[in-house]
């Protein structure tokens, strides 16, 4: 549906040209969620105008739905643009129309008649869960439900893509849950391609199917969330998945020496990942049964999702023999899960930390 290919932009400026992007290459398939992440100034928002030509790139092309944007005149243009709807952080509502208004806006700049207008807005209010605020102006509505409107009225002109900048970094926890959970819906139900820029690694976490992390106007990483979820491979994505998942050792342990080989009164601890199916698998408890001579302590468990996907992390710390140990990191390591040895630590007393 999207295809960019080696996108750059760079602008003037008083001290001299600055490149925002540099080289930018993606592909986003027809009907997914695509997310885009990165921290502020990495080029992220400037990306996603691209795609829609509100910045024209100083280099490369941009197709959606078959189309080279890149090419088009002006009037061409506006015409290709009634195909990509687009929903703000700030929601950009008009304060003095109501809601039916804000959402009718742009089929009105297009002459669509009155009758036409209803037969679309009416619908799109039940969409966004609006039916009843149809009347009401933008200053009696909450922040979720202006961001509904935005959606609605970004749904006014049926595109076929829906880029969301930041939709939902102006929202409390519970209110963006909600307008994630509106976004999947709209995706499911329209077969729409959502392109998602935040700094939120928790959104696309929820929601995407894919996502790039942008860093200094590079794609640094790219793939399936499962995939740069479960195994990110450059310092940035460690650094926005680590905001979720905390790499810190069980209190009673840190701040200790960790190390490779076994320490007398030290527990040898390990990282255990399961995804999937595998989540629900009684690992642990077929290890203890076919080792009883190793004393097995779980210190941190969590059981998350990504998506639809269940994704399980604990910390384990093994004690007894060394060779029933190692024999019992080698039975690990032939389960479906993912198995990090940190090393031999001893435990302290916390009210020392």
């Amino acid at each position: 549906m999207i295809q960019l290919s080696h996108i750059e932009k760079t602008y003037d400026s008083p001290s001299g040209p600055v490149k925002a992007l540099k080289g930018i290459d993606l592909t986003i398939e027809r009907g997914e969620i695509f997310g885009i992440i990165g921290l502020s100034g990495a080029g992220k928002s400037t990306l996603i105008r691209c795609i829609n030509m509100l910045e024209r790139p100083t280099a490369g092309k941009v197709i959606v739905d078959g189309q080279d944007m890149t090419v088009m005149s002006e009037k061409e243009l506006r015409k290709a643009r009634k195909n990509i709807g687009m929903i703000f952080q700030h929601f950009n509502l008009l304060s003095s129309a109501t809601v039916y208004d804000n959402i009718a806006f742009p089929l009105r700049l297009s002459h669509t008649p009155e009758a036409e207008i209803k037969k679309k807005v009416l619908p799109l209010l039940e969409l966004v869960g609006l039916a009843d605020k149809a009347h009401q102006y933008p200053s009696q509505l909450s922040g979720g439900q202006k961001q509904r409107v935005g959606i609605a009225r970004a749904l006014a002109s049926e595109p076929k893509v829906l880029l969301c900048d930041e939709a939902t970094s102006a929202l409390d926890p519970q209110t963006t849950r909600s307008i994630l959970e509106l976004i999947q819906d709209i995706n499911r139900k329209l077969s729409l391609t959502v392109v998602v820029i935040t700094h939120e690694m928790q959104v696309i976490k929820d929601i995407c199917d894919k996502v790039a992390v942008i860093e200094n106007g590079v794609i640094a990483e790219q793939g399936t969330v499962l995939e740069v979820f479960t195994n990110p491979q450059k310092p940035i994505t460690k650094d926005f998945i680590s905001v979720l998942l905390s790499n810190e050792l069980p209190a009673a342990f840190r701040g200790g020496e960790v190390s490779k080989e076994p320490l007398p009164g030290a527990y040898l601890l390990l990282r255990l990942t399961f995804i999937g199916e595998s989540a629900d698998d009684p690992v642990l408890a077929g290890m203890i049964r076919k080792f009883p001579e190793i004393e097995v302590t779980m210190l941190f468990g969590n059981l998350d999702q990504i998506k639809s996907t269940p994704f399980g992390r604990m910390i384990i710390g093994i004690t007894g023999p060394e060779a029933k140990i190692q024999e019992a990191i080698q039975y690990l390591r032939q389960q479906d899960l993912k198995e990090e040895v940190i090393g031999y630590v001893r435990r302290h007393d916390t009210a020392s930390v």
